[in-house]
């Protein structure tokens, strides 16, 4: 077996193919037609390389789709997670750090969290790290409440409101513009930590809308 590759180096004879596009092909295919059109062959056709360039950067198929997976974790969980854990001097302010996920696809892609999640109907496996993926998640939300003095049980019920609602409204595939949503924004703040945002934070996350 031809040993695989770990950095993005072109294979030999395919100069304008890298790991990286296998993996961005692959996402998107995913994304697009869901994981059983992920397949070595017609990747390989849409890049306009043979199969060897796919065995020079992975072992197998299932390397391949455990870096899909490994790249869904490293953008869509760690960002909510690390955005929950930053630093905030208020409750509204650590909740605007979340909302931060919802408003950049950059940071959270949610048409790669919708077709993993379609992919975890068919395996097992993937839906055990959904569900792993789901509770790590929730669980930074719950520590930020908590961190700003909701007691457990509140704290655990605001962050499963707060995350759940946002996957229902990928789910539903609502269309309402970004600019409608943060319109209300005030009205979210208030119902999701109790308190009166101050004007100052809603013109602090409305120049983060501003600068995307």
């Amino acid at each position: 077996m031809t040993m695989t590759v770990p950095q993005d180096e072109p294979a030999p004879g395919n100069i304008k193919v890298t790991r990286a596009d296998w993996i961005n092909l692959a996402l998107q295919t995913l994304i697009s037609d869901g994981i059983e059109s992920v397949r070595v062959l017609t990747l390989g056709q849409k890049l306009g390389v043979s199969r060897s360039s796919f065995y020079w950067y992975f072992e197998s198929r299932q390397d391949l789709l455990d870096q899909l997976l490994a790249r869904w974790h490293e953008t869509n969980t760690a960002a909510i997670v690390e955005r929950a854990r930053r630093p905030a001097d208020t409750i509204i302010m650590g909740v605007m750090n979340v909302f931060e996920c919802w408003a950049d696809e950059r940071l959270f892609d949610p048409r790669l969290d919708f077709a993993v999640r379609e992919w975890a109907r068919r395996s097992d496996d993937v839906r055990r790290m959904i569900d792993r993926a789901d509770d790590e998640r929730l669980s930074a939300i719950r520590d930020m409440y908590r961190r700003h003095g909701y007691d457990g049980e509140d704290a655990f019920i605001r962050a499963r409101v707060l995350y759940y609602m946002q996957i229902g409204y990928y789910v539903l595939d609502l269309k309402e513009p970004v600019e409608a949503r943060v319109s209300h924004l005030a009205a979210y703040l208030r119902s999701f930590t109790g308190q009166e945002p101050s004007e100052a934070d809603v013109a602090h996350f409305m120049r983060f809308i501003a600068a995307r």
